[in-house]
């Protein structure tokens, strides 16, 4: 089992739990991964080997040194922009690439990708966060575009983008005060809830995107 973006709060919990169930994980994170370097995602899966039973992208990007999710068009800037769809768009698809191949071939496996609900189309009822709501929006379209492809390669094998919910990291610091009493979740509950919905997924369910309860997530 492979975990990118093992050093943050909600993949470090996800690699916890999975090693208290008895699996053997390989923690990636930076700078052992560097998207300057895409190759250092392909080193990564080579030294993770073939035959995973799962594969986690929980790297994302919210806010850093004082850029954050805009609240108007008038905030869109283009270094942001493109940094945004780098962490939360390319990296996956770039370990996508990578590890899917490493997959387990004849019995389940699964590739996730952690999302967010604001990526939706569809749910979009407030606007602003223009630039991490693309970004999760493309994640959510090549996790689609890969499960056809994975469909044909290894029948077996499930893709998914998953919404972790409200979590108490340092990523969801800043925009914590809207979450309503009880409704955050430390790491370690948000992974109990995303290993159940894992755990669940079956063929039926590649492709497509679920909130920490199972629920399905319009696109």
């Amino acid at each position: 089992m492979a975990i990118i973006g093992a050093s943050g709060g909600i993949g470090s919990a996800l690699a916890d739990l999975a090693e208290a169930r008895g699996a053997e994980v390989l923690r990636v994170s930076r700078p052992g991964i560097d998207l300057d370097r895409p190759e250092s995602l392909e080193e990564a899966a080579a030294a993770a080997g073939d035959g995973l039973s799962h594969v986690i992208v929980a790297a994302g990007l919210l806010h850093r040194d004082g850029h954050g999710p805009e609240r108007g068009w008038h905030e869109l800037d283009h270094d942001w922009m493109v940094e945004t769809f780098r962490v939360n768009s390319v990296l996956p698809a770039l370990a996508a690439r990578a590890f899917l191949p490493r997959l387990r071939r004849g019995e389940r496996a699964v590739f996730a990708a952690l999302s967010a609900r604001v990526g939706s189309i569809a749910d979009n009822r407030l606007g602003g966060w223009h630039s991490y709501r693309a970004s999760k929006a493309a994640l959510n379209q090549l996790v689609r575009t890969l499960a056809v492809e994975l469909a044909r390669r290894n029948p077996q094998a499930i893709i998914a983008a998953l919404h972790p919910g409200p979590v108490d990291t340092g990523m969801s610091k800043p925009f914590q005060r809207n979450v309503p009493a009880g409704q955050l979740f430390t790491p370690a509950v948000a992974a109990g809830h995303l290993w159940r919905v894992i755990d669940g997924l079956d063929r039926s369910d590649s492709g497509g995107f679920f909130a920490w309860d199972g629920a399905p997530i319009p696109w």
